[in-house]
């Protein structure tokens, strides 16, 4: 019996292409990753934070007294009459400035800072998610501004104008850095996190995790939720300071709504 060889790589036989690869899922096997290497992952991202915010600092530092005129002038402006910031002790002045170049620099470093947080939480993804990287640098960093825009033009301003509302021939307004400081980073750091309510929506609807028509039926509960979180958080309690603090998270959520509708499932997302 004549033995017939087997077709080899060149004798003309018809190669199979191989299969197209599926969308591999969180935790695959190219991502799977033991307990340390997790915690190897997350001493590199934040060594390389450190490294773009201490860039950033030293960046901002030298133009530390410009930064000082801008970030304090909308606030020396509402100033009653015959009122002007003071400090006290004797370093108080010279730590201002150091916070805010440290302030400075994080918003400076802010897109890269975004992106080692995104190169962090990328292998729990699918392989489709992890395509969003940009928009994911891009909304956050955009959330990050607008807040810091709000209340750096609006909100604190508003609220230097009530404390300064009080000032009278008997009680002078004269406010202390330290403590004007204080709460202007207090609300800058809140305004940021509520800024970065569009892009929570943005990768929730893209995951198909909710809807607009979710948000929508909602709207109500949410409305309660946020002046019951205005409240708490807001120094003073009158209506009008709980008004300031909530109207941007109303704006914000039903910008969230039509995020939804344009990237997101139009019926009932998973989570209903």
């Amino acid at each position: 019996m004549a033995l017939v060889p087997f077709p080899g790589p060149q004798s003309g036989a018809v190669q199979r292409s191989p299969e197209p690869e599926e969308d591999e899922g969180p935790g695959s096997a190219a991502d799977r990753m033991s307990f340390l290497e997790h915690l190897d992952e997350l001493r590199k991202r934040i060594v390389n934070c450190l490294l773009y915010t201490s860039a950033g600092v030293v960046v901002a530092f030298a133009f530390h007294q410009q930064l000082y005129d801008f970030l304090l002038g909308p606030t020396r402006k509402v100033l009653p009459a015959g009122s002007r910031l003071i400090y006290t002790q004797p370093g108080e002045a010279f730590s201002l400035h150091i916070q805010i170049a440290l302030i400075s620099g994080i918003v400076l470093a802010s897109p890269f800072i975004m992106y080692q947080v995104w190169r962090f939480i990328a292998p729990a993804l699918y392989a489709h998610e992890k395509a969003l990287a940009i928009p994911f640098v891009f909304l956050s960093t955009l959330g990050l501004l607008a807040g810091a825009a709000f209340n750096h033009f609006w909100l604190f301003p508003y609220m230097v104008l009530f404390f300064g509302s009080f000032n009278s021939p008997e009680l002078r307004f004269l406010p202390a850095l330290d403590p004007v400081w204080s709460l202007y980073t207090n609300f800058l750091i809140a305004m940021g996190i509520t800024f970065q309510l569009p892009t929570l929506v943005y990768f929730l609807a893209r995951m198909k995790l909710i809807s607009a028509r979710f948000l929508a039926r909602n709207f109500k509960y949410a409305i309660l939720v946020i002046f019951v979180i205005a409240a708490v958080v807001t120094p003073t309690g009158d209506p009008g300071t709980q008004t300031m603090f909530a109207a941007p998270m109303i704006g914000l959520y039903l910008l969230s709504i039509g995020i939804a509708w344009i990237v997101g499932p139009k019926g009932k997302g998973k989570a209903e």
